[in-house]
């Protein structure tokens, strides 16, 4: 259905002026009327069984108590920004036959309507119903027709809307039968913590169920699926039923299939880790520290920051602070020294690429192949363990028409995702992989994903989805930023705001669930292990917007870990694996004296 806006104001204007002439004249305009015989062929109208028989996009639906018209229970639907919050069911019909549907609604801006009736499609709202109201029209099928889908749904970015005692009187059609299993199920891309499925649809289906292991896992409408947080190096048993109004088929014969392994340096870290970025290059407010006063407390440094010779050209180059900047700078062998003595300790030294003022567009495979080979020169200098690509800005966009994070087609995302399977490649298991996006560029996402389907989006939403992707089976670890973000809708379709625990629960469980992008449940971005996962944060106020009190970290690693101290958010599983935190910076933390360090020290009694 094109989405367009709601019915202007004038339209509602003329509506009733239309109205007001009928009855001036002793007209009156009245729905027909269902014949004796007819019944109502809705399922499950009131809401009194849940949502048995009902579909809700982006999970926007739930049943409710309060307000009901009648009986106990009534549907409440949450539209988001991207998700109108349509709820519908499939409905068995006669052909050429006529139908009359109704539903008694609350909110603004609720919509009713029906869908595939081979005919006309049709739908009537309320733009305010402040209390119940009735919406009611009437359609008539085509010769061919023998089901309609009807539903209910409210409007982009607007309150939550309820509806209940939907019907649908008329002829009824054939009692539906069930469907046959599936056939034709097979694997497709395997990674260390998702399977993608695919089969044969079934004729009759209006949509299936997915079985791991002899348990149900989900239910998709059309015909693949994939299967999120699953274990690395684990063999999985999968089958597929085909569903309708009558029930269950019987299970599809079974598929195997193994994940992958999991890779990225992961193993070389302690199981929770303290992330931190060095200003080597530069000096601020937070003053120079020397490679060899780090302190123990960080298990991964970053060097901040290899940047460019120009924004395309894909010439990386890093040089430590010049002494003029940063007057208590070490030599370059003192530095590569300390370096080593970190190592020894266990420790990973990275180099970073971009930061904020760093872009980097690898638009062309001659800069896709200088950027290997730069960084490569970098690595091999300085005696490093890996990288971290921290691209801001403009570096990572997509391009018009790039709509599958899972096949992306844009030059500097294809050619990024090539260059790091290289470097991967070239240095082995041990190379440690990591990466510090911006929300703006991941769980933004949900939502939005490049330019949308209908253009004039921003071609930065989601745009590190297809890299994180990629090298899923490489990635050692993703620390996005959760700061200097706006508001970000979490999988609750609810809008978080840094600076407090949930907007790190909620951040952090979009990545550890995974989520559909632009709400497109085809196109579901699988969840990452809790062993690539560290969360983000500022280590004081001055360090960037969105600082997070110590008391507050402690909430979010409390209810990401033990599922406790969670406040209004209900996160979707448990991660005691969680790796750990990432923070700039430990400049800002030594200048903050140690806080954000020794806040992690003391949770995980390090």
């Amino acid at each position: 259905m094109e989405r367009t806006g709601p019915p202007t104001r004038l339209t509602g204007l003329v509506a009733a002026c239309s109205a007001a002439l009928l009855a001036a004249g002793g007209l009156a305009a009245t729905a027909p009327s269902a014949a004796a015989a007819d019944a109502d062929l809705a399922r499950n109208g009131g809401f009194e069984a849940g949502l048995d028989g009902w579909s809700c996009t982006r999970g926007s639906g739930t049943v409710v108590g309060s307000p009901t018209h009648g009986g106990a229970s009534a549907l409440k639907a949450t539209p988001s920004g991207g998700d109108n919050a349509k709820c519908s069911q499939t409905v068995t019909v006669q052909p050429d036959s006529t139908y009359t549907l109704s539903a008694w609604v609350q909110g603004g801006y609720v919509y009713l309507g029906a869908s595939g009736t081979g005919t006309t499609d049709v739908s009537t709202w309320a733009q305010s119903a402040p209390d119940w109201k009735q919406l009611t029209t009437t359609f008539r099928t085509g010769p061919a027709t023998t089901s309609v889908t009807v539903y209910t749904h409210g409007w982009y970015g607007t309150p939550a809307y309820h509806a209940d005692d939907l019907t649908l009187t008329g002829p009824g059609g054939a009692p539906a039968e069930l469907p046959a299993a599936p056939t034709g199920l097979k694997a497709g891309a395997v990674t260390a913590s998702s399977v993608d499925l695919s089969w044969t649809a079934s004729p009759g289906a209006t949509g299936y169920n997915v079985y791991r292991n002899g348990t149900k896992v989900l239910s998709a409408t059309g015909t693949s699926a994939t299967a999120t947080g699953l274990t690395a190096s684990t063999a999985y048993s999968f089958q597929v039923a085909a569903t309708n109004s009558a029930g269950e088929s019987a299970r599809s014969a079974a598929v195997q299939a193994t994940t992958g392994g999991g890779g990225g340096g992961g193993g070389q870290l302690p199981a929770h880790a303290l992330v931190g970025y060095l200003h080597a290059s530069f000096a601020n407010g937070s003053g120079y520290t020397r490679m060899a006063d780090v302190p123990d407390s960080w298990d991964v440094i970053d060097l901040a920051f290899g940047e460019p010779t120009s924004v395309t050209s894909g010439d990386i180059r890093f040089s430590l602070c010049p002494v003029t900047e940063c007057p208590n700078v070490e030599s370059a062998a003192e530095f590569k020294a300390a370096i080593k003595a970190k190592q020894a300790a266990g420790k990973k030294v990275l180099i970073s690429i971009g930061g904020q003022n760093g872009q980097v567009q690898l638009t062309t495979t001659a800069a896709r192949d200088t950027f290997v080979s730069s960084v490569g020169r970098i690595i091999d200098e300085y005696g490093l363990d890996g990288l971290d690509i921290d691209f801001e800005g403009h570096s990572l966009s997509l391009n018009t028409g790039d709509t599958d994070f899972r096949n992306p087609t844009t030059p500097v995302v294809v050619n990024l995702i090539s260059a790091l399977k290289t470097l991967k490649a070239e240095y082995g298991e041990k190379f440690v992989l990591t990466m510090a996006p911006e929300t703006f560029f991941v769980q933004l996402g949900y939502q939005y994903y490049g330019s949308g389907p209908w253009g004039g989006q921003d071609p930065r939403a989601g745009a590190y989805l297809p890299v994180i992707h990629a090298l899923r089976d490489d990635l050692t670890l993703l620390h996005v930023q959760d700061y200097n973000s706006g508001s970000i809708m979490g999988l609750d379709n609810q809008y978080h705001s840094m600076g407090g625990a949930d907007f790190h629960i909620a951040m952090t469980d979009m990545l550890l669930t995974g989520f559909p992008v632009a709400g497109d449940r085809t196109k579901v971005f699988p969840a990452l292990r809790p062993d690539q996962i560290a969360i983000g944060l500022p280590a004081s106020t001055q360090a960037g917007n969105g600082h997070t009190s110590p008391a507050e970290v402690t909430k979010a690693l409390d209810c990401l870990t033990r599922k406790t101290d969670c406040g209004s958010y209900t996160t979707h599983g448990t991660w005691p694996g969680l790796r750990g935190l990432m923070s700039w910076s430990i400049n800002w933390d030594r200048f903050n004296n140690g806080e954000f360090s020794k806040n992690f020290d003391a949770y995980f009694g390090r």
